[in-house]
């Protein structure tokens, strides 16, 4: 029997079709005349998301390549990662919640769900990310 944190790290591959059919509503416009852009763009923007969101249920353990193992070694390059993905976090949020509250029509408002969506999707991120830089900086073969 699989223990949970294995299921976990094997449901972390629905991240793909998620991304894929966040990727198919963004690029869906161009061949629709642009008719219900907005439309397609937040549910663009959700199932990117949801995708981002599956993708921090991976082993933290482990990298997917040398480029994140380069990062996340590096104290100074992950600081910069995570700063950059909070800056991201509240960007994403902040319009979400602009959109949702203060805004009652327009692109903006059409986009508040997607943004959100995002948002908390790379909360997830930036939790995942500081744990594999935890393991990554203090693993006895880090400089192997």
């Amino acid at each position: 029997m699989k223990s949970p944190r294995q299921i976990f790290h094997l449901t972390s591959y629905a991240q793909y079709p998620f991304l894929l059919v966040g990727l198919f509503f963004c690029y869906r416009p161009l061949f629709t005349d642009l008719q219900a852009l907005w439309v397609d763009m937040n549910l663009g923007l959700v199932f990117m998301g949801i995708g981002v969101s599956f993708s921090t249920l991976q082993d933290t353990t482990k990298t997917q390549n040398n480029f994140s193992k380069r990062i996340f070694q590096n104290p100074r390059y992950t600081r910069w990662f995570l700063i950059l993905s909070i800056i991201l976090v509240v960007f994403f949020m902040g319009l979400g919640i602009v959109g949702l509250v203060w805004v009652n029509s327009g692109p903006l408002h059409d986009l508040a769900y997607g943004f959100l969506s995002l948002g908390v999707g790379f909360v997830g991120l930036i939790k995942g990310a500081t744990e594999i830089a935890e393991n990554l900086q203090r693993s006895p073969d880090r400089n192997a």
